[in-house]
């Protein structure tokens, strides 16, 4: 865990100090890249908390997640269409549906049933 920090901080610290700007031509495909790693790292965080982490199932996924967005990027792109919104629109939904699982399991008491719980069991 201590390495994943070190990268991170290392990561955020070169990118402060080396000036760098994206050019538009690419601004597209790095914000698919982007949200498809975000992406794979919330759905990886998700599945550690749930104990189903698997690294190849992880690696496959961002890869695949990476290549179709690309794709459809680039075929948007020959078209003169902006296929790549659909990406967009997707990784951002399956993030935040990702995050409300990991916020539900972060905050979720093994020993108390919350207020909807107790209204919902005795119905069942």
């Amino acid at each position: 865990m201590i390495l994943v920090i070190v990268g991170l901080l290392v990561g955020l610290l070169i990118g402060w100090v080396l000036p760098f700007q994206i050019p538009v031509s690419a601004a597209k495909y790095v914000s698919v890249a982007f949200l498809a790693g975000l992406d794979s790292i919330v759905g990886g965080t998700r599945s550690g908390l749930e104990n189903k982490f698997n690294f190849s199932v992880f690696v496959s996924g961002f890869v695949v997640n990476l290549l179709l967005a690309a794709g459809l990027t680039w075929v948007g792109d020959a078209l003169g269409v902006e296929i790549y919104q659909a990406a967009i629109v997707t990784f951002g939904m399956r993030i935040f549906v990702n995050l409300g699982y990991i916020r539900r399991d972060l905050l979720k008491q093994k020993s108390e049933p919350s207020v909807i719980e107790s209204v919902i069991s005795p119905i069942k």
